[in-house]
């Protein structure tokens, strides 16, 4: 369902990628038994569900929507090896597991471009790679500072670099590409529906109860019975009672699309190389060019839930924000105007980084957005299909692992999100070199 609201802006309750599958399938109904359960359709339950499919295991995938409806079809369409929230960060909590997490990132955007053409899902996707940028001489230094730790190539100008002035230079980021994550979401939809996934639609879960030997999924026209079950509802854990405290806390993120913008206007911006852009602000900002020619826009600012999540329109302050922050970065293209806008869930881990486990002997779960969920689900998923079939446990599964179900408070909640966006906003405005 669209919204028209405001001068011309289309609000959006859904994704503004793609349009709502005709196709949807048949809720639970009666009592369904399988060997393997997976509740939550996104990237990462396609994915586990097809290889469990592929490696002969009865399947049924359980979605309270539509497939690739949440997160998976929302977001900017970045393919990156970014993990965490900061590298510094990474380095100073996690610094024995600095290099196989980087080797986690890093296959798993190879992995999620294999599936792309493995299964000839045409997403747009091209390899353009990504540039990691500052918009103060602060976070510039910053940037300098870790390339010079992490031994990494030289930091470009934004001269060099095809980008406005006002990113003042930045670190090219050659792996990975941008793509639509809607058209990928529906076929990955249509991959698992052709290998014989049984994937149940517009089927919420009430209850998980262990009954012996098997796991029952209670839904309101049905039961499910399962050897086991993988939760990949990653936003939406905690909807589901069996969820441990703190395992996820939701977080919205809005995008914002504007009109169709010429290529000589963008040459006349200096954003001549056509490469997507990513601050290091807290809260970052992303600037990328669409297959519609219009460029979008991303986060700048994050809001967390007020009672229970779901669709909604995005807010008519952040979407203002997100504008605000391209006009300061595109100050020639002050008149361009937003088109529409749509906005998500994804669930953030109290460390930031991907996560998966046991909840109890025949209930696991596997969590990968942090804002970064796009090749890590899929690739998380297919890793833990294949532990559940009885296969040794791949080393960048065990790098992820939790041996236990306890998690600590993560640092994401209202005031943290607050002071993280004023902090951003008074270093742009106390060091920024911008008129």
């Amino acid at each position: 369902m669209n919204h028209a609201i405001g001068s011309g802006i289309t609000y959006l309750t859904g994704t503004g990628w793609v349009d709502r599958p005709a196709d949807v399938q048949p809720k639970v109904s009666g009592v369904v038994n399988c060997d393997v359960a997976v509740i939550g359709g996104g990237l990462g339950g396609m994915s586990a569900a097809l290889r469990l499919a592929q490696l002969g295991c009865d399947v049924a995938l359980i979605e309270s929507d539509i497939c690739g409806w949440g997160a998976s079809s929302r977001n900017a369409g970045y393919l990156s090896n970014s993990i965490g929230s900061d590298a510094r960060i990474l380095n100073l909590f996690y610094s024995d597991r600095v290099r196989d997490l980087a080797r986690f990132a890093n296959t798993s955007v190879t992995f999620t471009e294999d599936l792309i053409d493995r299964y000839g899902i045409d997403c747009h996707y091209e390899r353009t790679g990504m540039l990691v940028t500052a918009t103060t001489q602060r976070q510039l230094r910053a940037i300098r500072k870790l390339v010079k730790v992490g031994g990494r190539s030289q930091v470009l100008s934004s001269t060099e670099a095809g980008v406005p002035a006002a990113f003042l230079g930045g670190l090219r980021m050659p792996l990975g590409g941008i793509l639509n994550p809607g058209e990928l979401s529906l076929g990955m939809r249509t991959t698992a529906l052709r290998a014989g996934v049984r994937i149940y639609e517009q089927s919420p879960v009430r209850r998980i109860k262990e009954s012996g030997s098997t796991v029952e999924i209670l839904l309101d026209q049905g039961i499910v019975r399962a050897n086991q079950v993988l939760l990949t509802t990653n936003a939406f854990m905690n909807d589901l009672d069996i969820t441990p405290r703190w395992l996820s806390t939701p977080v919205r993120v809005t995008a914002v699309e504007t009109e169709p913008v010429d290529g000589a206007r963008l040459d006349e911006a200096g954003w001549t190389s056509r490469v997507p852009i990513v601050t290091t602000h807290l809260v970052m900002e992303s600037y990328r060019i669409t297959q519609r020619g219009s460029i979008l826009c991303t986060v700048r600012q994050m809001q967390m839930p007020r009672g229970p999540i779901g669709d909604r329109p995005p807010d008519q302050g952040v979407v203002a924000e997100i504008m605000r922050g391209f006009r300061m970065r595109f100050p020639t293209l002050v008149d361009v105007v937003p088109a529409r806008t749509w906005g998500g869930w994804v669930g953030m881990t109290s460390s930031t980084l991907p996560m998966a486990g046991h909840l109890s002997p025949r209930v696991s779960y596997s969590i990968a957005c942090n804002g970064h969920g796009l090749p890590q689900a899929p690739y998380l998923g297919y890793l833990f299909a294949e532990h559940l079939s009885g296969g040794e446990m791949h080393q960048d599964l065990k790098v992820l692992w939790r041996s236990t179900p306890k998690f600590a408070p993560g640092i994401v909640n209202p005031v943290t999100l607050k002071l993280a966006w004023l902090a951003d906003r008074l270093t742009d405005r106390l060091d920024r070199v911008l008129p």
